[in-house]
């Protein structure tokens, strides 16, 4: 019986695999690197109570979702190769 061509090689799924943990390593970096930034920008440096209040929780909503927006907007800039505004 015929091998399938259409089956990755060895090589191919080595590289597939060194990709998927550069990948896996890229979004463990974005969400420490996110989770740094917002904690630090929207929860004060002495905690008064064991929960966060609503201004926080806000602010921690506002800030997640303005880091991914950014964050995907720069994505799809570097992959379409156009200049920045």
């Amino acid at each position: 019986m015929a091998a399938n061509s259409n089956a990755p090689s060895a090589l191919d799924k080595e590289q597939i695999f060194g990709m998927a943990e550069k990948e896996m390593e890229y979004r463990v970096e974005l969400f420490n690197k996110l989770t740094h930034t917002c904690f630090s920008k929207c929860v004060e440096k002495r905690y008064k109570e064991s929960e966060l209040n609503m201004g926080e929780n806000s602010c921690i909503d506002r800030c997640v979702s303005k880091y991914w927006h950014v964050t995907n907007l720069i994505g799809q800039l570097l992959g379409s190769g156009r200049p920045p505004m």
